[in-house]
């Protein structure tokens, strides 16, 4: 009786853990994770007030009809009054300001689409790789949607058109797949040197598959 039971209980268990396993590694098919990442852009520093600058006092002439109404000695010493403070105000320069150097956003090295390899796995969007103004690079991928899977990650490889493993030739791993569907950005480490690598690949570590690549041209 006992062994039957344990037989039974360690069965159940057995049926318990595959019945997990089956749902993680199916379940993504059927369950979109959506992203929206914002594009990387460089803030303009907006310009500096010039606290220096103050407003020069001014003074109040009549016109010529009013200057005319009024009696000879008041139009005389109002003419002489504005002479000795024209002499007397400081002379300034109207400079207009120079326009501030736009700082340079990030700009496109490299891209190609995604390719449907296979009637499994569905594929569309760009991967675009950029260099920032700091020097560095980004993957980003834009109007992206790809079957979903299990451990699906993004990587960098350095042949054109690996449509499988055996095809990757050398690859650098950019991190998991942040999502199925939507707008999303990798950070590329900064001694890497982009050249080297020809697409962008969705890869299914699990089981080895390549989901989909991208091709990448100037």
């Amino acid at each position: 009786m006992n062994t039957r039971f344990l037989v039974l209980t360690g069965g159940f268990i057995g049926l318990v853990i595959a019945g997990v396993v089956g749902w993680w590694l199916v379940s993504p098919l059927f369950i979109n994770q959506t992203v929206d990442e914002a594009f990387p852009v460089s803030e303009q520093a907006a310009p500096i007030a010039d606290e220096t600058a103050t407003e020069q006092p001014t003074m109040t002439i009549p016109d010529e009809e009013e200057l005319a109404q009024l009696p000879a000695l008041t139009r005389e010493a109002l003419e002489a009054t504005a002479m000795v403070e024209a002499i007397d105000m400081p002379d300034t320069e109207m400079d207009d300001p120079m326009p501030e150097e736009v700082a340079a956003g990030p700009e496109a090295v490299v891209n190609g689409q995604f390719a449907k390899i296979n009637d499994s796995y569905d594929a569309s969007g760009t991967a675009t790789i950029y260099q920032l103004p700091e020097g560095n690079h980004i993957l980003r991928l834009e109007d992206f949607n790809v079957t979903n899977g299990p451990a699906l990650r993004v990587l960098l490889a350095t042949n054109t058109n690996p449509a499988t493993s055996e095809e990757l030739g050398d690859y650098l791993d950019l991190g998991a797949l942040k999502g199925n569907v939507g707008n999303q950005n990798y950070d590329i480490p900064g001694d890497v040197d982009i050249s080297q690598y020809q697409s962008v690949v969705i890869y299914c570590e699990p089981f080895h598959v390549v989901f989909s690549y991208a091709s990448l041209d100037i």
